[in-house]
């Protein structure tokens, strides 16, 4: 049997092994512990061992650094417009001084709680029901703003806040889905409308485009006539002027004098030799056998004409 010191120094080995192991503080990462030292906050452990004093001092708090969601209970808010709008949303928050977190406030989450749903019903009173589903960015801010002020003497960083559903009552979402539709179907007939009067813009611009086509067409071909007309009038002038001038040439050349009267004997005889073929009535002169006498007639006024470029008459009256 064990005697009385033998039993004494098996209880002070045991306590010594129960005061070495609650001396040793093993702190997760991302996580702070709180010692208190004879009920006073004394310091914050950090990731990593630590060492407490056994019956002096003792963990306190225990607090996780990592970002904790939290799930807002939804809540009915009115309006600007005294319209009842059911709201729930998700807070995101993160310890960042544990000191604080554990004396700033008895329950930090339920009045970070408390603190959104206040918010919350504020900032949504200020705003119509349209605006409230236009403007989630401004509202989420808006909270977040508020919470990070008072959340500072609490040792949490308030990181954002989201708006899961905004739900307005059954009488609303059946007026603004008959809304909805209302404006879906004048935006239609709007595009409708639009169209319609771009193709009427397009057709009379098609139409003008091509009446202008026409016109420059048609100016065209009347300035190309006209300038063909004027090269086939200049063309027979030159022709003309030509022929005259070989004609001149030829009456002023030795025997030219003579073949002009030999071609006006040949042109009178022969156009009165077909008077006799014709049943034309004619009005003849009264010397119609003199033939002498209207070939010097036909060759006085053949002298007394000028041909261009030369003087065929004074060149005959010289002969």
């Amino acid at each position: 049997m064990l005697d009385v010191f033998s039993i004494v120094l098996i209880f002070f080995v045991v306590l010594a092994v129960l005061i070495v192991f609650k001396a040793i503080a093993i702190v997760p990462q991302q996580n702070a512990w709180v010692v208190e030292r004879l009920g006073k906050f004394d310091r914050v452990l950090s990731p990593g061992a630590g060492f407490v004093i056994p019956f002096i001092e003792r963990v306190a708090y225990k607090h996780s650094l990592k970002e904790i969601p939290l799930d807002v209970p939804s809540q009915v808010c009115i309006t600007k417009d005294n319209t009842q709008l059911q709201v729930d949303g998700v807070l995101y928050f993160q310890v960042t001084d544990a000191m604080r977190a554990s004396y700033g406030s008895s329950n930090y989450i339920v009045a970070i709680t408390q603190l959104s749903q206040t918010t919350l019903r504020s900032v949504i009173g200020k705003m119509e029901l349209d605006k409230t589903f236009e403007e989630r960015e401004f509202i989420n801010h808006s909270i977040v703003s508020a919470l990070d002020e008072a959340a500072l003497n609490w040792g949490v960083k308030v990181l954002r806040y989201e708006i899961k559903d905004l739900t307005p009552p059954n009488e609303i979402l059946h007026a603004m889905q008959a809304q909805i539709t209302a404006e879906r179907g004048k935006r239609a007939l709007i595009a409708a409308s639009e169209g319609r009067r771009q193709e009427q813009i397009n057709i009379a611009t098609g139409e003008r485009e091509a009446s202008i086509a026409r016109s420059e067409g048609e100016m065209q071909a009347q300035i190309n006539q006209a300038k063909g007309e004027a090269a086939a009038v200049l063309a027979i002038a030159e022709a003309t002027a030509s022929a005259i001038t070989q004609v001149g040439e030829a009456v002023r050349a030795p025997g030219g004098i003579e073949a002009v009267n030999l071609k006006v004997a040949e042109r009178y005889v022969d156009a009165f030799s077909n008077l006799a073929k014709t049943n034309n009535t004619l009005i003849l002169p009264a010397n119609l056998g003199d033939v002498g006498s209207l070939i010097a007639s036909a060759m006085t006024v053949v002298k007394g004409v000028s041909v261009p470029g030369s003087s065929i008459g004074s060149s005959i009256v010289q002969k």
